[in-house]
């Protein structure tokens, strides 16, 4: 099941999945049909992880493809994508 991907707790499922992730509540919302998107904007969800490596081959033992980590100011990032092409990323930081 997809919520297995990143080991976040599925709490409820209506219209809205709703996870538990460490007491942090998490909603996925749909768009309504027909709904689309403005080209303005732009949003990521970044997942701090406190060794980027090991969350990489974490998610790649799922069958998850992620990119070799990179070096941005004040860490490192790698992106990967959700079932649905979302475009998501681990965080390391540095503390530089």
């Amino acid at each position: 099941m997809r919520q297995d991907v990143l080991g976040f707790r599925l709490k409820s499922r209506d219209y809205v999945a709703r996870f538990d992730v460490n007491g942090v509540l998490f909603e996925l919302v749909p768009n309504p049909p027909g709904h689309e998107i403005g080209g303005f904007g732009n949003a990521r969800l970044s997942l701090g992880v406190e060794d980027i490596q090991q969350a990489k081959r974490s998610l790649e033992a799922r069958g998850v493809k992620a990119s070799d980590p990179k070096e941005e100011p004040g860490g490192l990032i790698s992106f990967f994508k959700d079932p649905d092409g979302n475009e998501l990323c681990l965080w390391q930081s540095t503390g530089a």
